[in-house]
């Protein structure tokens, strides 16, 4: 790898084209070198873990909300969509989005953090969907998401987004544009101005992730998604992108960043150097965020330690920054106490999360999060016990590059009624790469069995699981089959109207305007 420093630069001052981070990163992007086996396979779980999480989400008000949008915009030959049959077909950047969606909905694909967060599966949706509209083959497909993680990762590891409130999408822009182009073998210029242009249009805030957390938060790396698969379209007709995106003197860094004295250093495979970045990425076994994964196991863990939990008078969770201050007490967001925070919310509260992975022994995607659940008074009493503080030995874990001492988890301190005091920590979760029961294929196989069962008949399971083990092997016009349908009963659906069906609805509209 080499590592690139990235800085803003006056107008008047040059700066080669060569030497912007949008060219090095189109320069990684058109490098035909080969997929190596690991990576295969991981891809190929990675495909398995999408698909598990989307079937589970499958009937959700806001997937089904995004399918609704997406059905809205037939195209031949088009791309799938989850739940809808492999013959209807949508234009590409819809698909894109109502596949994201579903993908992102639960939080329980993959994920890589470092100086920011990222869910590199994210990118499987639009570069997927581009690989099946144009009819190629499933090696290409996995020349493009090995470009896709490869950049997303890379980017992650340099420049840190959330210091400045801004959303973590604005790395995934740029990383599956450089994915799409891959797929495509577009020249360097093309993808150049693609991953600048993707950049320029996914930027946002991470209010999207603070506060009173809507669906939104599911939506935004679906939008960033289509906005890719747009902008390759754009430059691959002649149009330009915002240049230099990242360098410019008033860009990205020196406006959105930390400003015009600020310098990041962006690590890159150099050329004919393979894109091996997935590796460094880790699913989740619970639908929760990444950094709670490795304190529920925690909480598994010390719950008979503890035993009756209603003598406990406090607990403190010694954690890194990024979990204090994103899903912690040091966020200051009341709404991560509320018994009636929404499910993303929840989702973003680690007080709530250890609680209910105490009590229950474990943590499941659907119940875990209901109402009632979150409700519950012996739940509340023991949430509100619950706090974090910044330890600054987790948060150099939390950074640091070495194997043996990466953290994502902490230490935990149960201070009972009696005096009496249980302590123990965990630094990774149990299905980490490096945690006690690293996730294979047989593992991913069964998160997708388990979350599709009783949605997907087991033939599609079964037909779907059998695409994937001869990825490499799909013939052109075969990607259409890395899709699953469902009985149109269990899909869910929103009845309310929108632009898009307008015509269809306007009587109904009409009416219940007063007209």
């Amino acid at each position: 790898m080499k590592q690139h420093t990235v800085r803003t630069y006056k107008s008047a001052e040059p700066l080669a084209r060569a030497d912007q981070l949008a060219w090095k990163i189109a320069e990684v992007a058109s490098d035909p070198v080969a997929v190596e086996a690991d990576v295969v396979e991981m891809i190929g779980n990675r495909i398995i873990d999408n698909a598990s999480v989307a079937a589970a989400s499958v009937a959700r008000r806001p997937v089904a909300s995004a399918r609704a949008q997406a059905e809205a915009h037939p195209f031949v030959p088009g791309s799938t969509v989850f739940g809808l049959a492999k013959s209807q077909r949508i234009s590409p950047e819809w698909a894109a989005w109502a596949n994201g969606v579903a993908v992102r909905e639960l939080d329980f694909h993959d994920t890589f953090l470092a100086a920011d967060y990222s869910h590199p599966g994210d990118n499987i949706p639009p570069i997927l969907a581009v690989a099946q509209h144009v009819g190629l083959s499933g090696a290409d497909l996995v020349r493009g998401l090995a470009t896709g993680y490869e950049i997303q990762v890379d980017l992650v590891k340099g420049i840190c987004l959330h210091e400045h409130k801004i959303d973590h999408i604005a790395h995934l822009g740029p990383s599956a544009a450089a994915g799409i182009g891959t797929l495509l073998k577009l020249p360097t210029e093309i993808i150049y101005q693609a991953v600048q242009q993707a950049l320029h249009v996914t930027t946002t805030t991470r209010q999207s992730r603070k506060g009173e957390i809507s669906s939104w938060k599911a939506y935004a790396p679906a939008f960033a998604g289509k906005m890719a698969i747009e902008a390759v379209d754009r430059v691959m007709r002649g149009e330009g992108a915002p240049s230099p995106a990242w360098e410019g003197e008033d860009g990205f860094i020196a406006w959105l960043l930390g400003g015009p004295k600020a310098q990041y250093i962006v690590p890159l495979p150099e050329k004919g150097e393979a894109k091996r970045a997935i590796l460094d990425t880790y699913t989740k076994e619970h639908s929760a965020e990444y950094q709670s994964q490795a304190l529920i196991d925690l909480a598994r863990r010390m719950g008979p330690k503890i035993g009756d939990l209603s003598k406990v008078e406090s607990i403190v969770i010694h954690t890194s920054h990024h979990t204090h201050y994103v899903i912690g007490t040091g966020a200051n967001d009341p709404q991560k106490m509320d018994p009636k925070a929404s499910r993303e919310t929840l989702d973003h509260s680690i007080m709530y999360i250890f609680a209910v992975a105490l009590e229950d022994g474990g943590w499941h995607h659907e119940r875990s999060y209901a109402p009632e659940r979150a409700q519950r008074k012996d739940t509340v009493a023991l949430w509100h016990k619950i706090s974090t503080v910044e330890d600054k030995e987790w948060t150099r874990r939390y950074h640091s590059h070495d194997p043996k001492e990466k953290a994502f988890g902490g230490k935990v301190v149960v201070k009972l009624k009696d005096g009496k005091v249980i302590e123990d920590e965990l630094a990774i979760a149990d299905a980490n790469p490096l945690g006690a029961r690293p996730f294979k294929r047989p593992d991913y196989i069964k998160k997708f069995r388990t979350l599709s069962e009783g949605i997907i008949v087991t033939a599609e399971q079964d037909r779907f699981i059998a695409t994937v083990e001869r990825l490499t092997s799909l013939k052109a016009g075969e990607l259409t089959e890395l899709t699953f349908t469902v009985d149109a009963k269990l899909l869910g659906s929103n009845k309310a109207r929108g632009i898009f069906d307008w015509q269809q609805n306007a009587p109904a509209a009409r009416a219940a305007a007063g007209q």
